[in-house]
């Protein structure tokens, strides 16, 4: 549960991070976008080989189908109620929307980091980067935005702060269920985690990468997919 608990905490810690990073001081637009398509590169690259891969590789393709589609359906809804209850007013768009899919695929994907431990296969040091790594500029975008709207530091660091705990409270649930749960629920959650991120980035993500950044959004995604990749291959 120690072990579990610190690597949880380690690679959920990039979250808050990033949001006091981005409160540091006024980021412009074009830096704002370049950390967006970046971190979506990288989400992209977790997507394709550390969750819908793997999904595949320890369990059934409609449990990984599943997850995907209820991995989507679930940020589609959760985003209505934040542009419903004013996530989105007087402002950039994107900032709660990311909060909403760091959380939603936050969640699944360090379940699935404490179930690893708990079954012995060990934890990957490239794995733990590059959760890192995507987390780090989703949160600098997310907090950027949030700033720029009108939301108070205290505010926007309260959020990540409850967003990181309840990761690493999900490392721990994932180490405490490893002997109760199936490799088609494994692969399942990969689907949630996957479907979810997807959902976000194509609604969010990369919409306000390529609104910052303009046509620099693009080179930027395929530096942060080539180093989330470089990763994965790693610790593979």
């Amino acid at each position: 549960m120690v072990e579990a608990l610190g690597w949880g905490a380690l690679a959920a810690s990039s979250l808050v991070v990033g949001a006091v990073l981005a409160l540091v001081r006024p980021w412009p637009r074009t830096v704002v976008g370049l950390v967006l398509g970046f971190g979506a590169g990288a989400l992209i690259a977790s997507v394709s080989f550390e969750l819908a891969e793997e999904g595949l590789r320890i369990g059934s393709g409609y449990a990984v189908a599943a997850g995907l589609a209820l991995g989507g359906l679930t940020y589609f809804v959760a985003d209505r109620l934040v542009e419903r209850w004013g996530g989105r007013g007087g402002g950039s768009s994107a900032g709660a929307p990311l909060a909403v899919g760091a959380f939603l695929d936050g969640i699944p994907e360090q379940a699935v980091l404490g179930i690893g431990i708990a079954s012995g296969e060990g934890v990957s040091a490239a794995l733990v980067v590059a959760i890192f790594a995507s987390n780090l500029p989703e949160a600098i975008g997310s907090a950027a935005d949030m700033r720029s709207a009108g939301r108070s530091r205290r505010a926007v660091v309260l959020l990540w702060t409850v967003v990181a705990v309840c990761c690493t409270l999900a490392t721990l649930g994932g180490t405490a269920l490893a002997d109760t749960v199936t490799s088609d629920a494994q692969a399942f959650v990969d689907g949630f985690a996957a479907g979810a991120l997807l959902t976000m980035l194509i609604d969010s993500m990369v919409p306000e990468a390529k609104d910052k950044a303009r046509d620099w959004a693009g080179l930027a995604t395929v530096a942060g997919f080539a180093l989330a990749a470089g990763l994965s291959l790693l610790g593979g």
